[in-house]
C-alpha cells in the first residue's frame, strides 16, 4: 500500500515550494554547464536537470533543457528501484545509465546521473541530470549495438566514493575519454549541489511539508491540464505526414488520431515497422514529444511535471518506428519526434487554430565530424544540431534560424568551433525565401558551410524534410526543403555518411517553415520590410504578395 501523505492546504506555500524546486533544477543545470569541459555542454547547453519525488515522479525540469530529454529521464528512477532494493541504496550513492531498452533512456549519447536525496534517513527525492556526450563518432546505425556503449542503471558512486573500476570501463569505451571524464565529474558535482539544496528546503519547511507540497503540485498541474483540455472541442482529429531521412531510401508514412473527450485526450499513432536506421523511437521519447506538443497547444504555462501526464493516453504499434523494441537503433530519434509534433499540430489545426503553428523545419539537423586532430594527436568528435525555420502562427511570423519543438540547444559559436576542431566555417547565413508565404510568414532556414582541415574526417548527416516541404496552414505556403552539397572531389554522401579530405567542404541547408493564412492578406508594409531585410526576394514580393519592392 502507498503510505499516507500529509496534505498542504496553503496555496501560497505550495507555490513558494514549487518555485524553490524550480530554482534547484535551474541551479543544478547552470552548475553542470559551467563545470563541463566539452563544447556540446558548456557552449551548446545540451543538457537537462530535474527533481523527482521518492516514487520517481517528476516534480520539476529546468526550462533551459530540451523537451525531448524528458524521454531519457522519466523511466530511469523506476528502473533503478526495480534493479536495486530501496533498503540497499545509501546516502551518497549515484546511479548512471543511458540504455533505451534496459535503463529508461532514449538514446545512448544522453547519459543520465541520478542521486537519491536522504532526509531523516529516508529517500525523500531523487535529483537527476542528463548530458549529451558528443562521442561515439564514426558509427553504424543498423542496430543499437553499433551506436555506442550501453549502460543499464548501475552505481557510479557508493556512499560518496567514485567506483573507479566502472568509471575506467566507461572511459575505455569512449573515443574522447578526456572530455567524458571531465563532463561526468561535472554531472557528479551538479547532483551533489542539488542534494544539498533539496535538504536545505527540508530544513526550512520540514520533510513532511515538502512531500505533501510535491503531491499538491502534481495534483494542481493535473487540474490545470484537464481544464485546458476541456476548452478543446470534443472530437476525433486525424493527420498523416511523410518522414524522410538520409539513411532511408523511402519515405515513411506516420499518422495520428487525436480523440478529445471532456477533460481527457488520447493520441493513437500509426507507423510502419521499425527500420535498420537510427530514427526509431522508444516509448519514453514518444511520450515526451506528445506531452510537449499538448502543453504548447493548450496551456504553455503549465509546470512541466508528472501531473500533466495523467489525463493523457498514448498508443502506438509495438515494434514500430514510434514504439520500437530491442535491438532497434535510436540515435536519430529526435528527427522522428519532431515530426510527431507536426502531426499533432496538423491534427488539431481545425480545433485550436489560434494556438497551432504551421509546420516548422521538421528536423533536428545534426552534423557530425570526427577524426584525428594532428595538432593534439587526439581523436575529436564535433556534433552540432543546426536550427531552421519555425512555423508561422495565427498572428505572428515564424522565427528564423532557431531550434524548434523538441530541441532547445544553442548554436556553437564559430570562434569556439574553429578553436576546438580542425574545421573552418566558411558560411553561416539565413536562406532567403526559405520561409513559407502567408498572412504571417514562415521562418527561414540556415545554411552552414564547413571546410575540413584534416585527412579522413568521417561526416554523418542527420536531418529530414529533404524530400518534402514543411506545410503551411489556412492557405499559407510551404517552407523550403532541406539539402546538402559537397565540394567538387568529395565522395558522395551514402545514406548520411561520407569521408572527407583536407579542403573538402560540406554545405548543409536546413528547411524553412510553413506560412499561415492567405498571402494576399499580408500587410504590404511588412512585405516591403521583408524585402529590405533580405527575408524574401523582390520577385516573391511581386509574384506572391502583389507588392512592389
Amino acid at each position: 500500500m502507498t503510505p499516507e501523505v500529509p496534505t498542504v492546504e496553503d496555496p501560497v506555500l505550495i507555490e513558494v515550494i514549487g518555485s524553490a524546486l524550480s530554482s534547484v533544477v535551474e541551479e543544478m543545470g547552470e552548475t553542470l554547464v559551467r563545470a563541463a569541459y566539452s563544447t556540446n555542454i558548456k557552449e551548446r547547453r545540451d543538457c537537462t536537470a530535474s527533481v523527482f519525488d521518492a516514487r520517481g515522479r517528476m516534480l520539476a525540469q529546468d526550462e533551459g533543457g530540451s523537451p525531448l530529454h524528458l524521454g531519457s529521464l522519466m523511466g530511469i528512477v523506476d528502473e533503478i528501484t526495480r534493479r536495486f532494493p530501496v533498503e540497499t541504496i545509501e546516502d551518497g550513492d549515484a546511479f548512471i545509465g543511458n540504455d533505451p531498452f534496459n535503463g529508461g533512456g532514449s538514446h545512448l549519447p544522453d547519459i543520465v546521473l541520478v542521486s537519491p536525496v536522504f532526509v531523516d534517513g529516508e529517500i525523500t527525492a531523487w535529483v537527476a541530470n542528463l548530458a549529451h556526450h558528443a562521442d561515439f563518432g564514426d558509427r553504424g546505425h543498423a542496430h543499437i549495438f553499433q551506436e555506442g556503449l550501453r549502460i543499464p542503471p548501475v552505481r557510479l558512486m557508493r556512499r560518496g566514493e567514485l567506483q573507479t573500476d566502472l568509471f575506467e570501463l566507461i572511459l575505455l569505451n569512449c573515443q574522447v575519454p578526456h572530455e567524458r571524464k571531465a563532463d561526468l565529474r561535472a554531472q557528479i558535482a551538479a547532483n551533489r549541489l542539488a542534494c544539498t539544496r533539496f535538504a536545505e528546503l527540508c530544513d526550512r519547511y520540514g520533510r513532511a511539508t515538502l512531500v505533501a507540497a510535491g503531491e499538491a503540485l502534481l495534483d494542481y498541474t493535473e487540474r490545470r491540464t484537464r481544464a485546458a483540455i476541456a476548452t478543446v472541442p470534443d472530437g476525433r482529429y486525424e493527420y498523416t505526414d511523410l518522414f524522410d531521412c538520409p539513411e532511408l531510401d523511402e519515405e515513411l508514412e506516420l499518422g495520428v488520431t487525436v480523440t478529445v473527450r471532456g477533460d481527457e485526450v488520447a493520441f493513437d499513432f500509426t507507423a510502419p515497422a521499425q527500420v535498420r536506421a537510427s530514427v526509431n523511437v522508444v516509448w519514453t521519447a514518444l511520450h515526451a514529444a506528445v506531452y510537449y506538443a499538448l502543453k504548447t497547444l493548450v496551456d504553455p504555462d503549465i509546470v512541466a511535471n508528472a501531473g500533466l501526464h495523467r489525463p493523457v493516453t498514448i498508443t502506438a504499434p509495438r515494434g514500430s518506428v514510434l514504439d520500437c523494441v530491442e535491438p532497434a537503433a535510436v540515435n536519430g530519434r529526435s528527427e522522428t519526434c519532431q515530426r510527431v509534433v507536426d502531426l499533432i499540430h496538423g491534427a488539431l489545426a481545425g480545433a485550436v487554430p489560434e494556438t497551432v503553428t504551421a509546420a516548422s523545419n521538421g528536423a533536428n539537423t545534426g552534423v557530425h565530424f570526427s577524426g584525428v586532430d594532428a595538432r593534439s594527436g587526439r581523436y575529436f568528435v564535433y556534433l552540432e544540431t543546426i536550427g531552421g525555420g519555425c512555423g508561422a502562427r495565427f498572428g505572428k511570423d515564424g522565427m528564423d534560424g532557431v531550434q524548434v519543438h523538441m530541441t532547445n540547444t544553442s548554436n556553437l559559436p564559430v570562434e569556439a568551433l574553429e578553436t576546438e576542431y580542425p574545421l573552418v566555417v566558411e558560411e553561416y547565413a539565413l536562406i532567403d525565401d526559405s520561409g513559407g508565404t502567408g498572412r504571417t510568414r514562415g521562418g527561414m532556414g540556415i545554411r552552414r558551410t564547413v571546410r575540413v582541415e584534416e585527412r579522413d574526417v568521417h561526416f554523418w548527416l542527420d536531418t529530414s524534410r529533404q524530400r518534402s516541404q514543411p506545410w503551411g496552414l489556412a492557405g499559407g505556403g510551404p517552407g523550403a526543403s532541406a539539402g546538402v552539397e559537397l565540394s567538387d572531389g568529395a565522395q558522395p554522401i551514402d545514406h548520411g555518411y561520407t569521408r572527407l579530405q583536407p579542403g573538402d567542404r560540406v554545405s548543409v541547408s536546413t528547411a524553412g517553415a510553413g506560412g499561415y493564412g492567405p498571402p494576399a492578406e499580408r500587410d504590404p508594409e511588412r512585405v516591403r520590410r521583408d524585402v529590405a531585410e533580405g527575408r524574401i526576394s523582390a520577385e516573391t514580393a511581386r509574384t506572391t504578395y502583389g507588392s512592389g519592392s
